[in-house]
C-alpha cells in the first residue's frame, strides 16, 4: 500500500512543478496585518524575504492620521482654519512616513553590520508594518483618551513590548541571527520610538 505524498507547504516543493521550486500562495494585507496579532510567527515565515512596502505605507498612513487627531494644537487649528488643519495634518503623516521608513532602514543596516545576511526591502518594510500593526490599539485609544493617563500609558509598554518580540523574531529570520544579536539590531529603534512616540510630550 503506497503513502500518499505530504502536501505542499512553503519550504517544500510543490509536486508536479518542472522547476522544483515552491509556489508561495499571496500574503494578503489583512492576512498579514491580523495575522501578526493571532499567529505573528506563521505570518513572519511565510512572509520571509517578501517586501511588504504597500501594507507599511498603509499603515503610516493609518497611524499619522491617528496620531495627528490625538494631538491637541490639531484640534483646536480644526476648529479656527480646517484648511491649514488638512495641511498640518498632511505634513504630519508625511513624517511618519519618512520616520518610518528611517527606522526600518537603520535595523536592516545594524542587522548586516552584526552578521545578517538578510535583504532590504523585506527587512525594512516588514518591520514598517509590525512596528504600526502593534501600535494601532494605543492610537485609536489615544485619539480619545489624554495620553498621560493610567490606561494609555499600559497600553503603550504593552503594545511596545509585544512588537519589540516581534521586530526580533523578524530579524532572527531574515537575517539568520541568534536571539541575542537580533534583539542587539532592534533594541535602539524601538527605545527611541517609545520615548519620542509613544511615551514622549507630544502628546
Amino acid at each position: 500500500m503506497s503513502v500518499p505524498p505530504p502536501p505542499p507547504t512553503l519550504i517544500q516543493p510543490q509536486p508536479g512543478r518542472p522547476d522544483g521550486t515552491p509556489r508561495r500562495r499571496r500574503l494578503w494585507w489583512h492576512r498579514l496585518i491580523l495575522g501578526l496579532w493571532y499567529r505573528p510567527v506563521e505570518v513572519l515565515d511565510e512572509a520571509r524575504d517578501r517586501g511588504a512596502w504597500g501594507a507599511a505605507a498603509l499603515l503610516c498612513l493609518v497611524s499619522g492620521a491617528l496620531g495627528v487627531l490625538s494631538v491637541r494644537p490639531f484640534r483646536e487649528q480644526w476648529t479656527t482654519d480646517q484648511q491649514a488643519a488638512v495641511q498640518l495634518a498632511g505634513v504630519a503623516v508625511g513624517g511618519v512616513l519618512i520616520a518610518s521608513i528611517v527606522l526600518g532602514v537603520v535595523t536592516h543596516a545594524i542587522a548586516r553590520i552584526i552578521g545578517g545576511n538578510g535583504r532590504f526591502s523585506p527587512t525594512a518594510s516588514l518591520f514598517i508594518v509590525l512596528f504600526w500593526t502593534t501600535d494601532l490599539p494605543r492610537l485609536a485609544v489615544a485619539a480619545w483618551l489624554p495620553a498621560s493617563s493610567t490606561f494609555v500609558q499600559a497600553l503603550a509598554w504593552t503594545t511596545w513590548g509585544f512588537g519589540y518580540v516581534l521586530a526580533v523574531l523578524l530579524v532572527r529570520g531574515q537575517h539568520h541571527l541568534p536571539t541575542g544579536k537580533a534583539a542587539a539590531a532592534v533594541t535602539i529603534q524601538m527605545l527611541a520610538a517609545l520615548a519620542l512616540l509613544k511615551l514622549g510630550p507630544v502628546r
